[in-house]
C-alpha cells in the first residue's frame, strides 16, 4: 500500500489545496474514490485516515483533501488557524475546489498507469460535502457513481433568515465549533454568492439531473442533519438508492481524535454497503 499525504495543489483562489492520495501495488487498474469532507470539517478528521486504508485494501485509489478554504493550512491542515479563509468560503469555492481535484485525478501525474482507471471516478460527500457532491455530480461527467453519507439536501434554507439583516448590517456573524470553543466568523459574502447561485445550489435541480447510481445514506438519530433530507434525495432522483441506518448518527459512531482500533458498527455498516455498492 502506497500512501502521500499532504500534497498541495492550487486552487483557482491563490489558496491551497492539500490532498491524501493511496493506493495498492497490484498491478490493478482500480476506480478512483474521492472524498469531499463537510462543513466544519478537515480530511484528517476522526477516522477518515483509517477509512481511506479500507478502501485501498479492497481495491480502490483513494483521494481525500481539504477544501481551500475550510480554515485550515499547509502548515496546520488539522482544525481551524486561518479563521478569515474560513470566513470566506462559499458553495461556488467548494465546487471549483472538487472540480479542480478532480482535474488532478484525471490529469494523474502522480500514479502509476497501470494502477488507476481515471474512466471511473466516483464520489463520496459526507454531510455539506454531500450536497457539493450532489451538485458536482450533476455537473461533471468524469462523475460515475455517488455515495452521501448523512448529506443535506437544501443549501439555501441553511441561511437563518431571522439573522440575514443583522448579518448583513455587521458584515459577519459567527457560528461556535462545539469542540474547539472557536468563534468561527462567517462573512455577509457567503449569503451573496449562494442567493446569486441559488438555481445552480438548488440540490434538488441537481438530484433531477442524476442519470447515473446515487446511494444514500443517513442514520435515523442525525442531530445535524434530519434523516428526512435523505428521503427528499432519493424522491428526486429515480437512479437512488436509499439505506438507513437505525439510531445512527450524524458521524455513524465516529468522533474526533479517534483513537479505536477498529470501526464503530454503524460506520462497519457504512463502509460495508459503500464498497458493495462501488463493486
Amino acid at each position: 500500500m502506497r500512501i502521500s499525504l499532504n500534497n498541495i495543489i492550487q486552487s483557482k483562489y491563490n489558496k491551497p489545496i492539500l490532498l491524501d492520495y493511496g493506493f495498492k501495488n497490484n498491478g490493478l487498474k482500480k476506480p478512483v474514490i474521492l472524498f469531499a469532507h463537510g462543513f466544519k470539517g478537515f480530511k484528517d478528521w476522526g477516522h477518515f485516515n483509517k477509512v481511506m486504508e479500507h478502501f485501498i485494501e479492497n481495491d480502490f485509489v483513494f483521494v481525500k483533501f481539504n477544501f481551500s478554504h475550510n480554515g485550515g493550512t499547509v502548515e496546520q491542515p488539522i482544525d481551524f488557524p486561518d479563521l478569515e479563509a474560513f470566513g470566506n468560503n462559499n458553495y461556488t469555492k467548494e465546487l471549483d475546489d472538487l472540480r479542480t481535484v478532480t482535474d488532478w485525478i484525471e490529469d494523474n501525474e502522480h500514479i502509476p498507469a497501470e494502477e488507476i482507471n481515471t474512466e471511473e471516478i466516483y464520489l463520496i460527500g459526507h454531510s455539506r460535502g454531500g450536497g457539493i457532491s450532489v451538485i458536482s455530480a450533476s455537473e461533471d461527467k468524469r462523475i460515475k457513481k455517488l455515495v452521501t453519507w448523512a448529506a443535506v439536501a437544501d443549501l439555501i434554507n441553511r441561511i437563518p433568515e431571522s439573522q440575514l439583516e443583522f448579518w448583513k448590517e455587521q458584515g459577519v456573524i459567527y457560528v461556535e465549533n462545539a469542540r474547539t470553543k472557536q468563534q468561527m466568523p462567517m462573512y455577509y459574502q457567503f449569503v451573496e454568492d449562494t442567493l446569486n447561485n441559488k438555481e445552480r445550489l438548488t440540490i434538488e435541480n441537481a438530484a433531477r439531473k442524476i442519470d447515473f447510481p446515487h446511494l444514500i445514506i443517513h442514520g435515523t438519530n442525525d442531530k445535524a442533519v434530519d434523516v428526512t433530507e435523505a428521503h427528499n434525495l432519493a424522491k428526486w432522483n429515480s437512479n437512488a438508492e436509499l439505506f438507513i441506518i437505525e439510531d445512527a448518527d450524524h458521524v455513524f459512531g465516529a468522533s474526533h481524535p479517534f483513537i479505536e482500533s477498529g470501526f464503530p458498527a454503524d460506520v462497519k455498516l457504512v463502509l460495508e454497503k459503500t464498497i458493495q455498492f462501488f463493486k
